[in-house]
C-alpha cells in the first residue's frame, strides 16, 4: 500500500493512500512505505446483501477505534477492491447506472467502456497465465507484521468470517528504510534466510530484490491523482460520482530471475530499468533519478541500443503529456505520474496460501517474487500502460526486441486480476446500501 505524497491539497476520502513518511538516498527523496504487505483474495459466499454490508462496516470500524486503521505505517491500513465477479452479483441496471465510466476508452471505442475491466494477458506474459475472477482482494499494510495479522484474521476469521471464502493469502514486504544507511535491508535479510538462488548478489539496502529503489517520490502519483475524478476527461466521477475518491487496481504475481538480473554489469541492468540513455553514475547507487520520457524518445533508444528501458516505455502512458489543472483547482507540471505502485517482494511460490494449490501450481519451496499492486484511474489506462512496457503503442508496434527486452526476460508473471477500489465511505460491499 502506498505512502500519499505531501501536496497542495489535503486528501479524504480515499482508502489506498497511506501517511506519507520518506527517506533521502543518493540526494533523492523515497516515500517509505509499510515493512509488511499482505493480500488476501475471496470470494462470497452468498448473496450481496444490506446485513452483509452493516456486518463488515462495524468489523472496520471497530478496527479504526483500536487504531489500526489509521493509515500509517505504525498502525496499519487495510484496501478493499472489489472484482467484476462481484458486480456481476449485483442487478445489471444498479451497475450500470454507477459504474464508472472510462470517458477516453469510451471515445476511441465508440461504445460505453467501464473503468474497471476484466484482466488480459500481455505480449511477454507467458501463455500458462491465470486470470483470476475474485470477487474481492484485500490489501493489508503495516510496519507491525502483528497488525498485519490480527487485521487479517479480524476480518476473515472473526464476525464476518462466514461471508467470505479465502482463496488465496499472499504476503511479502519492502523496506526502503535502510535507504542511505550502513544497516541491511528486511529485504536482502529474508532473501539470504531463505537460501533463494541469488540472494547474496542483492544489494544490502536494497528495497526490492531487483535493487533498483522503486519508490522515488518523482516516479509515484501525487497527492491523490490516481483517483477516478482527479485528472479531467479521464472517467464521469467528478464531481459527485459514487465511486469519486476511488480507483482501480492491478493485482498480479511475478517471478523473478535473480541470478540473470544480477548477471549482468551493473550499467546494463541501469539501461534495462530505466532506460539505454540513462546518465551511469559510476558509483553504482541503487536510487536512481527517473526522468520523464516521450514515445520518440523511447522509439529513438530502441533504434539505437536495440531494447527499450523499463521505466521509459511506460511513461509516454503513465505521467500526465502536458501542463494541465486537476479537477481540484491544483496544477500539474507535464510528467507528473498518474500511476502509484504499492507491490511488494515475496518468497510465495506463487501464494503463502492457495485454496487450489494445484490450479495456482502453488509449491512450499521459497521462490523470488513480486506481488504487483497499481492503482490507476481506470483499467484501460493500466492495460495502455502495460503494453507499452511491450513497446505497444496506439500508433504502432516496436517489435520482438521490445517484447522479449532485458527487463522482461527476468519476470514470468503467473496471475492478473483488476479490481475496482472505491472511496472509503463504500469500501463495504458497494451498491448493496441500493439494493
Amino acid at each position: 500500500m502506498p505512502p500519499g505524497r505531501p501536496g497542495a491539497r489535503v486528501t479524504g476520502g480515499e482508502q489506498y493512500l497511506f501517511a506519507p513518511r520518506s527517506v533521502s538516498d543518493n540526494g533523492i527523496v523515497v516515500l517509505s512505505p509499510p515493512l509488511h504487505h499482505a493480500v488476501v483474495t475471496a470470494q462470497l459466499t452468498g448473496p450481496v446483501t444490506v446485513a452483509s454490508q452493516t456486518a463488515l462496516e462495524n468489523v472496520l470500524k471497530q478496527l479504526e477505534t483500536q487504531g489500526l486503521l489509521d493509515f500509517t505505517a505504525s498502525g496499519g491500513g487495510v484496501t478493499f477492491a472489489w472484482g467484476k465477479p462481484y458486480f456481476n452479483k449485483l442487478p445489471s441496471a444498479l451497475v450500470a447506472r454507477y459504474m464508472p465510466v472510462d470517458k477516453v476508452a469510451t471515445a476511441n471505442a465508440g461504445a460505453t467502456v467501464p473503468a474497471l475491466l476484466d484482466a488480459v494477458a500481455f505480449a511477454s506474459d507467458p501463455s500458462s497465465v491465470i486470470l483470476e475472477s475474485n470477487d474481492l482482494a484485500v490489501v493489508v499494510a503495516s510496519d507491525s507484521l502483528d497488525h498485519v495479522n490480527t487485521l487479517i484474521t479480524t476480518i476473515f476469521n472473526g464476525a464476518t468470517s462466514g461471508l467470505f471464502h479465502v482463496t488465496s493469502i499472499r504476503r511479502g514486504f519492502v523496506d526502503a528504510t535502510r535507504l542511505g544507511t550502513n544497516g541491511q535491508s528486511l529485504t536482502k535479510q529474508l532473501a539470504v534466510a531463505a537460501g533463494v538462488p541469488g540472494a547474496s548478489s542483492i544489494p544490502d539496502q536494497a528495497q526490492l530484490f531487483l535493487g533498483f529503489t522503486s519508490t522515488q517520490r518523482d516516479a509515484l502519483a501525487p497527492s491523490n491523482m490516481a483517483s477516478l475524478e482527479t485528472v479531467p476527461g479521464l472517467t464521469d466521477q467528478f464531481p459527485g460520482g459514487y465511486f469519486a475518491r476511488g480507483t482501480t487496481m492491478h493485482l498480479s504475481h511475478l517471478k523473478e530471475d535473480i541470478p540473470t538480473w544480477y548477471a549482468q554489469s551493473y550499467a546494463s541492468r541501469v539501461g534495462a530499468a530505466f532506460s539505454a540513455r540513462h546518465p551511469v553514475d559510476p558509483h553504482a547507487p541503487i536510487t536512481v533519478p527517473v526522468r520523464p520520457e516521450r514515445e520518440d524518445a523511447v522509439r529513438d533508444e530502441l533504434r539505437r541500443s536495440g531494447y527499450i528501458g523499463h521505466s521509459s516505455s511506460m511513461q509516454p502512458i503513465s505521467r500526465v503529456a502536458e501542463d494541465m489543472v486537476d479537477n481540484y483547482g491544483v496544477p500539474w507540471h507535464r510528467g507528473t505520474p498518474i500511476a502509484l505502485r504499492a507491490d511488494f517482494n515475496t518468497l510465495d511460490n506463487p501464494f503463502a496460501y492457495s485454496a487450489n494449490p494445484s490450479a495456482d501450481g502453488f509449491s512450499t519451496t521459497p521462490a523470488t517474487g513480486l506481488h504487483f499492486v497499481v492503482y490507476m484511474p481506470t483499467s484501460d489506462m493500466f492495460h495502455r500502460m502495460r503494453r507499452a512496457m511491450d513497446g505497444q503503442y496506439a500508433d504502432g508496434n516496436l517489435g520482438a526486441a521490445a517484447v522479449k527486452g532485458p527487463f522482461n526476460k527476468v519476470l514470468t508473471t503467473t496471475h492478473r486480476q483488476n479490481f475496482l477500489v472505491p472511496p472509503k465511505a463504500h469500501r463495504s460491499f458497494p451498491l448493496a446500501e441500493l439494493l
